[in-house]
């Protein structure tokens, strides 16, 4: 901490009686944690063994609607107990609401080939998400090594092909990991450097088994998935940015439901890569894609050049969407 400290110093003995640092004593970091009203900030510019500084954050951002979120870049003063105030939120390039997380620049979606079994309808819901909140996404099909497990090999495998068929077209990376074999875990760690990362997806499909698997020691809780259930017990409960040589990942809570509250109905369309590309083609502008007469979408559809599935997904998510505008 005397690294911190001796930064400060200067700010005490000009103006002992000064309340708060002024702005040239005050520290830039990233906040890595939040737990309990405390902000835990890791200091820019210090030793490699990054020094974290446990803080509370000025009642002026109560005030202000703002809330600081793990991945902020904030400013901060130290407090003579050791501890520190965060005094400053730095612009953010992106906001995540479910998991809370800031400046995140790329997301992993974790999808099991099996155990739970691959949802397709879940992995689009995901994807509107994160397409919405400008985030680039990278598939990862976990559990790999259970394609080879009894009955249910030919159903893994034909989940794994189904995702790089559809998925690899519209541009998204496709990684197959084990983290019990410690197969593809190297590439796809070359992937996280030098990045801000989100683990999403549905509970149980192994995000903390992979993150285990990339940096040994790190030993995050992680459970079995519950066979009677169909889905697995929720292991993280806050969350935290860990460091995985060279990058920074969130472990966020496994969440399994998602809604569109943030989404307008017109930017559903826009959340699937293929239909933003094909609607300005569309016979009307601000066609929905449903059954309109010459939509360039459904044309696709019919073609075979936009997959069934990624359709019939987009039209669920428009009748949900459609509903709850509906009863509220």
């Amino acid at each position: 901490m005397s690294q911190l400290k001796k930064s400060s110093s200067k700010s005490s003995s000009k103006n002992s009686s000064s309340s708060h640092n002024s702005k040239e004593d005050h520290l830039k970091g990233t906040i890595v944690k939040a737990l309990s009203g405390y902000y835990y900030v890791r200091a820019d510019n210090t030793a490699a063994d990054s020094i974290t500084v446990q803080c509370r954050a000025r009642g002026v951002f109560k005030n202000k609607g703002l809330t600081p979120l793990v991945g902020d870049v904030v400013m901060f003063s130290l407090t003579e107990n050791g501890e520190g105030t965060v005094e400053e939120l730095l612009p953010r390039s992106s906001e995540l609401i479910r998991p809370p997380v800031a400046n995140i620049d790329l997301a992993i979606l974790v999808f099991s080939v099996t155990e739970p079994a691959l949802n397709l309808q879940l992995l689009d819901k995901f994807l509107v998400h994160i397409e919405h909140a400008g985030i680039p996404a990278v598939l990862c099909l976990s559990k790999q090594d259970l394609e080879n497990d009894g009955l249910e090999t030919e159903e893994a495998q034909a989940a794994a092909a189904s995702v790089n068929r559809i998925y690899r077209p519209l541009g998204y990376e496709v990684y197959g990991t084990s983290s019990r074999l410690g197969e593809g875990i190297a590439p796809f760690q070359e992937r996280l450097k030098g990045h801000l990362a989100v683990f999403a997806g549905q509970s149980g499909v192994g995000k903390s088994s992979l993150l285990n698997a990339i940096v040994p020691g790190l030993q995050l809780e992680t459970n079995e998935i519950s066979n009677r259930l169909g889905r697995g017990k929720h292991t993280t409960r806050h969350v935290e940015l860990i460091e995985i040589g060279g990058g920074l990942v969130a472990d966020t809570p496994g969440f399994s439901q998602l809604d569109f509250q943030e989404l307008g109905i017109e930017d559903l369309g826009y959340c699937f890569v293929e239909m933003r590309k094909l609607s300005p083609d569309c016979k009307f502008r601000g066609c929905t894609h449903v059954q309109e007469p010459g939509c360039a979408v459904l044309a696709a559809v019919e073609s075979g050049e936009i997959e069934k599935s990624r359709h019939e997904h987009y039209l669920l998510f428009l009748a949900e969407m459609k509903e709850k505008k509906r009863r509220y």
